[in-house]
C-alpha cells in the first residue's frame, strides 16, 4: 500500500484556508499515486484551538466544512482518495452537566472517501500537562474507527494516544489492524524527534503493524510544530521519514497485511482502565495486486542547534505571516541579544522586512556603536539611529530619579521609541531579551520588555551564544559573510545603563546561572535539591529569589517560540502573590 503523510502548516481559524490545503495536498497526494493521506490533528481548524473550543459556532463551521471538504474532493474527481484528516467534533445529545466542558466538543479524526464522510472518532487519551490543558475543551472519545482499504484494515488514533499505555493502539492490536496512522500535532522541543521515534517504534511492536505518524508544522503563538512525519514497520524500524519545520508530502509503500474476517466490534480491554468499541467501515475490500515500491525518503536529520534556530525562525516567521505583519522593529544594541534577534528576524522575513533602531545613550560604548553598524551593513537590514540622551535629560528635567528608576528610564524611553514607530509604519515590534534574564528579572518592565513578539524568550544566555557561533559557521561554510560581528560575540555582555556596567556586576556567570536555572526552573527543584545537585547554597537563595520575584514581569511579556520542555508561558503557571519562600 502507498501511503501519503501531508505535514501541512494549519492557521488556527482559518478554515478555508485550511481547507484549500487539504484538497491541494490531497491532490497532490494522488498525483504520487498514494491510496490513503493522512492528515494532522485539527488540520481542518488549525491547533490548538484554546477556548474556541467551547463557542458553538466554530464547532458546527468545523463539521460544515469537513462536509463541504469531503464533497468538494468528489467534485474534483478525487473522491476515489482515502483521506484522514483531524478535524473538531462535538458529541451529539450530551446533556450539559458540571465539569463538561460546554457543547462537548471533541478532538476528533474523520475518514473521507467518495464524497462523505465514512468514519470518525476522537482523541481517547487527553492531554493535561505541560501546554495541554485538554480536559478543559474536550471529551474523550471511545471508539476506534477501522477502514479496510484495499483489503488492509488500518485504525486511526489521535496524538496522546501514542503517548500513554494502554488504549486505543491496544485495541488495534487486538482488533487485527495491518495498519495504524497517528495524526498528531506534537510541539517541538530540544531532543523530542528522538522520542518521538521510540515511542513510534514501540507502538508499533505493541500493535503487531506498521506506524505512520503524521505531524503538523508551523507556528501557533509560542508553539512551534516541526514536523518529523516518519513510518516505521511493525519491527519499529524506520521505513521513511519527512523533514523537519517544513511543509511537504511524505510518500511511502509498505509491506502491510492483508485482513481477514472483520474484526468484532468488542468493547475491547484498552488496558487503562477503560473499554473502547471498534467501528469497522469496508471501503475497499480486494487487495492490490503487487506492484513496485518507489525509492523510501528519509530526510535527514538537523543537529541540535539547526533544530533551534529553525525553530526560532519558524516561530518568527509564522507570528508575523499569521498576523498580518509585513515587517519587524527592533534595537539593536550591538550586544549578543539583539544580534542574533536581528539575524533571526532576517532569517524569517527577509533583511528588507527588518528595521533596527540604534538608540545611543549617554554611557553606550563606542564599540557598541560600531557593532551594530557593522551587523547592519552585514545583513542589509534598514536602520535609523535615534540619540536618547536629549530625551532622557528633558525626563530628568521633570523628575528627580536616581539609581535603578534612572537607568529604567533610559530603557522605557527606549521602548517609547520603538513602539512610536511601530504605530506609525506597522511594525511588529521584537523584543531581544533571552531566558536567563527573564528569568531573573533582568529587564525593564516597559523599556526592553515592550513588544509584540520575542524570538528568544525560551532561549538561555549560553545558548545565544552558541546560535550566534553556530549561525556565523553556516555561512562561512557557505562562502557567505557570517552576520554576527565577532565581537558582539566575543564581549562581555552589560545593558550600559550606567557607568562601567556589566551582567556580572547583577548575576552570576551565564554558565553558572543557566545550570542553576536549568534545575530550578524546568527541573522543579527545591532549594535543598539544587544544594544537593552541587548549586552554592548562597546563589541557590539568591537567584530562587530573583525569579520568584519577576513572575509579574514575565506574566506581562510578549509569547515566544517554546523550545526548551517548560517555556515562561504554557508551561509555567505560578502565583504572583505568594508567600511561599524555598529553603535549604
Amino acid at each position: 500500500m502507498r501511503i501519503a503523510l501531508a505535514q501541512v502548516n494549519a492557521t488556527v481559524g482559518d478554515l478555508e484556508g485550511n481547507a484549500e490545503l487539504i484538497v491541494d495536498y490531497t491532490r497532490r497526494a494522488a498525483q504520487a499515486g498514494a491510496h490513503l493521506v493522512a492528515f494532522p490533528e485539527m488540520a481542518l481548524t488549525g491547533y490548538p484551538v484554546e477556548d474556541l473550543a467551547l463557542r458553538s459556532s466554530f464547532v458546527e463551521a468545523s463539521r460544515r466544512t469537513l462536509s463541504e471538504v469531503a464533497t468538494r474532493l468528489a467534485g474534483l474527481g478525487l473522491g476515489e482518495q482515502v483521506v484522514i484528516v483531524g478535524y473538531l467534533d462535538r458529541v451529539e445529545r450530551a446533556a450539559p452537566r458540571v465539569g463538561l466542558p460546554a457543547g462537548a466538543p471533541q478532538d476528533a479524526v474523520a475518514v473521507l472517501t467518495g464524497g462523505r464522510v465514512v468514519a470518525h472518532s476522537a482523541k481517547h487519551h487527553l492531554p493535561n500537562y505541560g501546554v495541554f490543558d485538554e480536559y478543559r475543551y474536550f471529551v474523550p472519545g471511545d471508539t476506534l474507527p477501522v477502514v479496510r482499504v484495499h483489503g488492509v484494515d488500518v485504525a486511526v488514533v489521535v496524538c496522546e494516544d501514542l503517548w500513554q499505555e494502554g488504549g486505543p493502539v491496544t485495541v488495534a492490536g487486538q482488533a487485527g489492524a495491518g495498519l495504524v496512522v497517528s495524526v498528531n500535532a506534537s510541539p517541538y522541543e530540544r531532543n523530542k524527534d528522538d522520542v518521538r521515534l521510540e515511542l513510534c517504534a514501540r507502538r508499533a511492536r505493541e500493535a503487531g503493524a506498521p506506524l505512520a505518524y503524521v505531524n503538523l508544522v508551523g507556528g501557533q503563538d509560542e508553539l512551534v510544530f516541526d514536523g518529523d512525519s516518519l513510518v516505521v514497520d511493525a519491527a519499529g524500524a524506520v521505513v521513511a521519514r519527512g523533514p523537519q519545520f517544513v511543509e511537504h508530502l511524505l510518500v511511502a509503500d509498505l509491506e502491510v497485511a492483508a485482513a481477514g474476517a472483520p474484526p468484532e466490534p468488542g468493547p475491547y480491554d484498552a488496558g487503562d482502565g477503560t473499554r473502547i468499541a471498534v467501528e469497522h467501515a469496508e471501503l475497499s475490500p480486494v487487495p492490490l495486486p503487487p506492484y513496485e515500491p518507489r525509492p523510501a525518503e528519509e530526510a535527514p536529520r538537523l543537529d541540535d542547534l539547526a533544530e533551534v534556530y529553525a525553530a526560532v525562525v519558524l516561530g518568527t516567521r509564522d507570528y508575523m505571516r499569521k498576523n498580518g505583519f509585513g515587517s519587524v522593529i527592533l534595537g539593536l544594541s550591538g550586544g549578543i541579544d539583539s544580534a542574533l534577534a536581528a539575524t533571526v528576524a532576517a532569517d524569517a522575513a527577509g533583511p528588507e522586512n527588518v528595521h533596527v533602531v540604534l538608540l545611543p545613550g549617554r554611557y553606550s560604548s563606542d564599540h557598541s556603536i560600531s557593532d551594530a553598524e557593522e551587523l547592519v551593513r552585514r545583513q542589509g537590514l534598514n536602520s535609523r539611529t535615534v540619540p536618547i540622551a536629549p530625551i532622557v535629560a528633558a525626563y530628568e528635567k521633570e523628575l528627580d530619579l536616581h539609581g535603578l528608576a534612572a537607568e529604567n528610564l533610559q530603557a522605557r524611553v527606549r521602548g517609547t521609541i520603538w513602539m512610536g514607530l511601530s504605530n506609525e509604519h506597522g511594525h511588529l515590534v521584537l523584543t531581544t531579551g533571552n531566558k536567563s534574564e527573564i528569568a531573573t528579572g533582568y529587564s525593564t518592565l516597559y523599556g526592553d520588555s515592550a513588544g509584540g513578539f520575542a524570538p528568544l524568550k525560551d532561549v538561555p544566555k549560553t545558548l545565544v551564544w552558541a546560535l550566534a557561533t553556530w549561525r556565523n559557521a553556516q555561512a562561512a561554510a557557505r562562502g557567505e559573510t557570517p552576520p554576527v560581528p565577532e565581537n558582539s560575540i566575543s564581549k562581555p555582555p552589560s545593558a550600559e545603563l550606567a557607568p562601567g556596567q556589566m551582567d556580572t556586576d547583577s548575576l552570576p556567570p551565564y554558565e553558572v546561572l543557566d545550570a542553576l536555572l536549568d534545575d530550578y526552573v524546568e527541573k522543579d527543584m527545591g532549594a535543598a535539591e539544587l544544594v544537593a545537585a552541587g548549586h552554592d547554597p548562597a546563589l541557590v537563595q539568591r537567584v530562587i529569589r530573583l525569579v520568584d520575584l519577576a513572575e509579574y514581569k514575565r506574566r506581562q511579556y510578549p509569547p515566544g517560540p517554546k523550545i526548551t520542555p517548560k517555556n515562561f508561558g504554557r508551561d509555567r503557571r505560578l502565583p504572583i502573590t505568594s508567600r511561599w519562600r524555598e529553603t535549604t
